[in-house]
């Protein structure tokens, strides 16, 4: 073959730099034979890395694995439950915590076309008792749950669609009836890995708009 043939193979552009080595260097120590396997496919790219790397002792450089971007969050962020009819809800973010939970009151469950659901009840707003929402779920499974202080209980876990910062993604969220809890929710940390980096010494990162959307439902005070 000519030289064309050693960058142009079956209609694939073989780069000057293959796998991080020159590819001239690799045609003088091993052959043509060895370009045409890589650009062919027959030749496993991982395996020539390390050959290559015993024996010319030269930097193989790995390609880089570009890592999504990911928003900032604080400590505490309001958090939207589209799918359960909740527009925000103060979400403490908890990476304690391996699932997030959910404060809920008057759990109810029942079957719906053979498949298990639950209703409850919940205040999503702290010392709020006058504002309340009911929402329906399907059970995801029950689970054991160890809280902070070494108590196991067994939990319903419902899936759901969570909204925080123009991101939406869906979590697991445990549902609990503990009034010792200070905020309504819990997002733990297999709700925010991969997506989030956590900012503990900020709160609010996201925006508090959502903080609005019960306005309309508290009443006002009347001046005397």
């Amino acid at each position: 073959m000519s030289k064309v043939g050693l960058y142009r193979l079956r209609g694939l552009r073989v780069r000057r730099v293959l796998i991080g080595i020159k590819a001239k260097s690799i045609h003088h120590r091993y052959g043509f034979d060895t370009i045409a396997g890589l650009a062919a496919g027959t030749i496993d790219r991982h395996c020539l890395k390390r050959q290559l790397g015993l024996a010319t002792h030269g930097k193989i450089e790995m390609k880089k694995k570009k890592i999504p971007p990911t928003a900032i969050i604080g400590w505490k962020e309001w958090i939207m439950l589209p799918e359960l009819g909740i527009p925000a809800v103060k979400a403490k973010i908890d990476t304690g915590a391996r699932t997030s939970a959910m404060h809920i009151f008057d759990l109810e469950e029942f079957d719906a076309d053979g498949r298990q659901m639950v209703r409850f009840g919940i205040h999503p707003l702290q010392r709020r008792n006058d504002i309340l929402r009911y929402c329906e779920a399907p059970v995801l499974e029950r689970r054991r749950v160890k809280d902070s202080g070494g108590h196991i209980e067994k939990r319903y876990v419902i899936q759901t669609t969570a909204v925080m910062g123009g991101v939406s993604w869906p979590i697991d969220i445990t549902l609990t009836n503990r009034d010792l809890m200070l905020f309504r929710m819990l997002l733990g940390r297999k709700a925010v890995e991969n997506r989030f980096l956590i900012n503990p010494g900020r709160s609010y990162l996201t925006g508090r708009s959502l903080a609005k959307s019960y306005r309309t439902e508290i009443p006002k005070k009347v001046k005397k």
